[in-house]
């Protein structure tokens, strides 16, 4: 279960100044152009650590920065070129627009840099897809500890969050079965992201049971996709 995520862009293009010739040769002029990057939601709150990715449509090449308290970063993009812009998830990006920064001609250049604000709703709540257990029990399969690992990072980028890591069963057994089972699970995740040195204050666990399915629990796709472990962004 994801939640979706709403967006606002905006860009600011600056002008093109031109550079004084004199004795200077043309290669010391900046073909490439300076970004100012500023992430808030749409209470006009800073965004910390938020990863946004330029990617190149001529050679796919990526350009990434990561948001500061003020929710700002800077960096510089080859002129000549169009940047599809992505905000990085958990462990997916959604693509929003399209910068184009057109190669300067002759002794032009980029002094001023380009403006690009960005507003956006962070999902709330992601499944942890690849965690799994062992059939009946609470132990983690080793599959499980890179999906972890990525949320130890997450969790590291994200060093002001706090969240809750949430069980959930099919509807297969008893409903105190499943109860206990889903606890189990969930203080599972949490104690291994505390090995990782995650804050234990930062992490709270608790069990669903079968009480909160996706799908239907009429099929094994249904069921499979009911036993899941989610996270949810709770300050």
């Amino acid at each position: 279960m994801k939640s979706k995520i709403l967006f606002a862009l905006f860009f600011v293009i600056p002008s093109l100044l031109l550079a004084q010739t004199g004795n200077e040769q043309n290669a010391a002029i900046p073909k490439d152009a300076p970004i100012d990057v500023s992430v808030t939601n749409f209470k006009n709150e800073m965004l910390n650590g938020e990863i946004i990715v330029f990617r190149s449509q001529k050679n796919d090449k990526e350009y990434q920065g990561l948001t500061n308290e003020q929710g700002k970063f800077s960096l510089r993009l080859p002129a000549g070129d169009k940047y599809e812009i992505f905000i990085l998830g958990f462990k997916d990006s959604t693509s929003y627009n399209v910068l184009d920064i057109p190669m300067p001609q002759g002794n032009a250049y980029y002094k001023s840099p380009f403006k690009i604000d960005i507003q956006f709703q962070p999902a709330k709540t992601f499944v942890l897809d690849d965690c799994n257990f062992d059939f009946g029990k609470a132990t983690l399969q080793e599959s499980s500890y890179t999906v972890l690992d990525e949320l130890v990072a997450y969790m590291n980028r994200k060093a002001d969050e706090k969240i809750e890591i949430g069980g959930h069963t099919d509807n297969i057994g008893s409903h105190e079965k499943n109860q206990k089972l889903s606890e189990e699970r969930a203080n599972t995740v949490r104690a291994y992201l505390l090995t990782k040195g995650i804050d234990p204050d930062r992490v709270t666990a608790k069990g669903y049971g079968m009480d909160e399915p996706i799908e239907e629990n009429s099929t094994e796709q249904g069921r499979a996709k009911n036993r899941r472990t989610e996270v949810k962004i709770i300050e």
